[in-house]
């Protein structure tokens, strides 16, 4: 009887890992149709994403050096390549300089798993600001714009869901770094407050309308 509860949680925990990595399969691929559909990225921050996706790749080399549990960051490299096709699409309608930005991306974030533990530590707080910066600049363009119509809510819903499963998993594994954990705590505010501007300038259309 003692087990169960233990049981249960073990279930639960590995709900939410095969859900995550699930979701984050298809997470960026409803932003790639309403690009290509519209030919357009009006309403779509590339800057955000530029952001977003440099923020990942950080991440990523923070959980490898600090040997982390795979199934913390497994899903990180699927997120990074839907991220670059998103990006290429919104390339394609606008400035190609960024092409050079994310490239860059690519070399110095890689390079930071052979930096010394102070310099990866001080990146991954970094990493929280620049990507919460890249939710700001998400918020920036709807406010802009004052309309979501080009912006997936569906996606924007699955980064909700995926933030706060991954801190979840990060208690239950024992991961109680504080960078990380305060990372999906801003994360997780942010993507509900974009989320909610989306359906807000939704609904204003349609009234509009």
């Amino acid at each position: 009887m003692l087990t169960s509860p233990v049981d249960d949680s073990n279930i639960l925990l590995h709900l939410l890992n095969y859900s995550t990595f699930c979701l984050c399969l298809v997470s960026k691929i409803p932003s790639i149709v309403l690009v290509a559909r519209a030919k357009s990225s009006k309403g779509f921050s590339l800057k955000g994403l530029l952001l977003e996706l440099t923020g990942y790749v950080v991440f990523v080399t923070y959980q490898i050096h600090h040997a982390a549990p795979s199934s913390t960051f497994l899903e990180y490299p699927i997120l990074i390549a839907q991220g670059d096709v998103a990006q290429d699409d919104a390339i394609m309608c606008n400035d190609s300089c960024y092409s050079l930005m994310f490239h860059s991306r690519f070399v110095g974030g890689w390079k930071l798993v052979t930096l010394q533990d102070w310099i990866i530590d001080l990146a991954m707080s970094l990493c929280t600001l620049i990507s919460a910066s890249s939710k700001f600049a998400s918020a920036q363009c709807l406010y802009q714009s004052k309309d979501s119509s080009g912006v997936s809510a569906l996606a924007w819903s699955i980064s909700c869901y995926t933030c706060l499963a991954h801190s979840d998993q990060f208690v239950a594994f024992g991961s109680l770094i504080l960078p990380v954990l305060t990372r999906f705590a801003v994360l997780s505010s942010l993507n509900g407050f974009v989320l909610a501007m989306i359906f807000h300038y939704r609904r204003d259309v349609k009234k509009v309308e």
